[in-house]
Protein backbone atom coordinates (compact mmCIF):
# COMPACT_ATOMS: atom_id res chain seq x y z
CA UNK A 1 0.00 0.00 0.00
CA UNK A 2 1.25 3.83 -0.76
CA UNK A 3 1.11 5.68 2.40
CA UNK A 4 2.77 8.82 0.59
CA UNK A 5 0.85 11.63 0.16
CA UNK A 6 0.15 12.88 -2.98
CA UNK A 7 1.98 15.94 -4.00
CA UNK A 8 -0.90 18.78 -3.80
CA UNK A 9 -2.62 17.03 -0.64
CA UNK A 10 0.95 17.30 1.44
CA UNK A 11 1.10 21.35 -0.36
CA UNK A 12 -1.88 21.88 1.11
CA UNK A 13 -1.54 20.26 4.54
CA UNK A 14 1.65 22.51 4.96
CA UNK A 15 -0.46 25.63 3.81
CA UNK A 16 -2.78 24.50 6.59
CA UNK A 17 -0.65 23.84 9.08
CA UNK A 18 0.82 27.58 8.78
CA UNK A 19 -2.80 29.10 8.60
CA UNK A 20 -3.58 27.50 11.94
CA UNK A 21 -0.09 28.51 13.85
CA UNK A 22 -1.55 30.67 16.95
CA UNK A 23 -5.34 30.39 16.28
CA UNK A 24 -6.92 28.82 19.22
CA UNK A 25 -7.17 25.63 19.71
CA UNK A 26 -10.51 23.23 19.80
CA UNK A 27 -10.87 20.94 23.36
CA UNK A 28 -12.55 18.12 20.89
CA UNK A 29 -9.99 18.24 17.97
CA UNK A 30 -6.95 20.00 18.98
CA UNK A 31 -6.55 21.85 16.00
CA UNK A 32 -8.44 25.34 15.21
CA UNK A 33 -12.43 25.87 13.93
CA UNK A 34 -12.07 25.63 10.51
CA UNK A 35 -9.14 23.50 10.10
CA UNK A 36 -10.85 20.87 8.14
CA UNK A 37 -13.04 22.85 6.31
CA UNK A 38 -10.20 24.86 4.78
CA UNK A 39 -7.73 21.17 4.56
CA UNK A 40 -11.01 19.89 2.23
CA UNK A 41 -11.06 23.06 0.18
CA UNK A 42 -7.86 23.70 -0.50
CA UNK A 43 -7.17 20.26 -1.28
CA UNK A 44 -10.22 20.69 -4.24
CA UNK A 45 -9.52 23.62 -4.93
CA UNK A 46 -5.74 22.66 -5.60
CA UNK A 47 -7.21 19.59 -7.88
CA UNK A 48 -9.97 21.36 -9.77
CA UNK A 49 -7.02 24.41 -10.42
CA UNK A 50 -4.11 22.22 -10.25
CA UNK A 51 -2.68 25.49 -8.84
CA UNK A 52 -2.83 27.36 -5.49
CA UNK A 53 -5.77 29.82 -4.72
CA UNK A 54 -4.96 33.54 -4.12
CA UNK A 55 -6.41 36.30 -2.35
CA UNK A 56 -9.38 35.75 0.16
CA UNK A 57 -11.62 33.38 -0.72
CA UNK A 58 -14.51 32.10 1.87
CA UNK A 59 -14.78 28.73 3.42
CA UNK A 60 -18.32 27.71 3.84
CA UNK A 61 -19.99 27.34 6.76
CA UNK A 62 -19.50 23.99 8.65
CA UNK A 63 -21.05 21.81 11.44
CA UNK A 64 -19.13 20.74 14.11
CA UNK A 65 -19.34 16.92 15.84
CA UNK A 66 -22.50 18.18 17.28
CA UNK A 67 -23.68 19.18 13.85
CA UNK A 68 -23.90 22.82 15.46
CA UNK A 69 -23.17 25.55 12.52
CA UNK A 70 -19.78 26.81 12.07
CA UNK A 71 -19.66 29.69 10.57
CA UNK A 72 -17.86 30.65 6.99
CA UNK A 73 -14.68 32.56 7.35
CA UNK A 74 -12.41 34.65 4.97
CA UNK A 75 -8.92 33.23 4.14
CA UNK A 76 -6.43 34.91 2.55
CA UNK A 77 -4.01 32.98 0.75
CA UNK A 78 -1.65 36.07 0.20
CA UNK A 79 -0.75 36.11 3.71
CA UNK A 80 0.45 32.20 4.57
CA UNK A 81 3.79 31.85 4.38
Amino acid sequence: MNTQKKPNQAVADQIVESWAKGKPLLETTGKPSGYYRLTNYLRDYIATHNTLPTGIHTMPEGRDSNNNIEPSFPVNFDTIP
